[in-house]
């Protein structure tokens, strides 16, 4: 994990896009959000867009925006890639987006423009592209189902986030601090007992899993994994 934040801290700095892999629920978000909170784009906005959410018919519309009065009723809007002008844009589960997905997207990090639904002219817009999956996209590329040449663009600098399993001695630490914000009165902790079972557990789910487990009563969750 302090490899994983140098790692962070020095792309930071740089413009690259970056390419973060790792299983659901690693935290690969708040990497994201630390690249841009430790950039030079810090002042401005991070846009998170969740790509196994976007509609097909609706993916240029929201990636790029709309002019006014493209059809009856429509109003015009600005694209994510327009919000996040001078900041960063995070594009979470890249993995989900279509071929014909990619081709569009392929385009707009290529020419660092867009062109808005019904538009006749390109906007260049100052965004930096961090992308996320929980999927591995060299896999993917070569079964046919990612594009070479998009996986390469975005693959600027890759970074991998460990499943929580492979850093067993993370999870007491994690628990503490997310068991720290339902204890203002000071009278929950770990026993040594329950931070045994808590580090034998796989954590499918990870840090969110973890996370969840810790929110109900501690009793009641400790049953879950305890059978007790």
């Amino acid at each position: 994990m302090q490899m994983l934040r140098d790692c962070v801290e020095r792309v930071a700095l740089t413009d690259f896009t970056v390419l973060i892999q790792g299983e659901s629920g690693t935290g690969k978000e708040l990497v994201a959000r630390q690249i841009h909170e430790v950039s030079r784009r810090r002042s401005g906005p991070f846009v998170a867009v969740n790509c196994a959410a976007l509609v097909e018919t609706l993916l240029e519309a929201e990636l790029f925006g709309i002019e006014e009065r493209t059809a009856t009723g429509v109003r015009g809007r600005l694209g994510k890639f327009e919000h996040a002008d001078g900041g960063t844009l995070f594009l979470d589960e890249i993995s989900d987006l279509s071929l014909s997905a990619q081709a569009k997207l392929l385009r707009a990090i290529q020419d660092v423009a867009v062109e808005r639904v019904g538009g006749h002219g390109s906007r260049r817009v100052n965004t930096r592209i961090v992308a996320a999956t929980n999927r591995p996209l060299a896999d993917m590329v070569t079964r046919g189902l990612f594009r070479t040449d998009l996986y390469y663009r975005l693959g600027g600098v890759e970074i991998h986030v460990p499943p929580l399993r492979a850093r067993r001695e993370d999870v007491c630490e994690l628990a503490t601090y997310f068991l720290s914000r339902h204890n203002r009165a000071g009278e929950l902790s770990l026993s040594n007992a329950a931070a045994d079972a808590l580090r034998m557990y796989s954590w499918p789910g990870n840090v969110r899993e973890l996370e969840r487990f810790i929110g109900p009563p501690l009793d009641e969750s400790f049953a879950q994994i305890t059978g007790v």
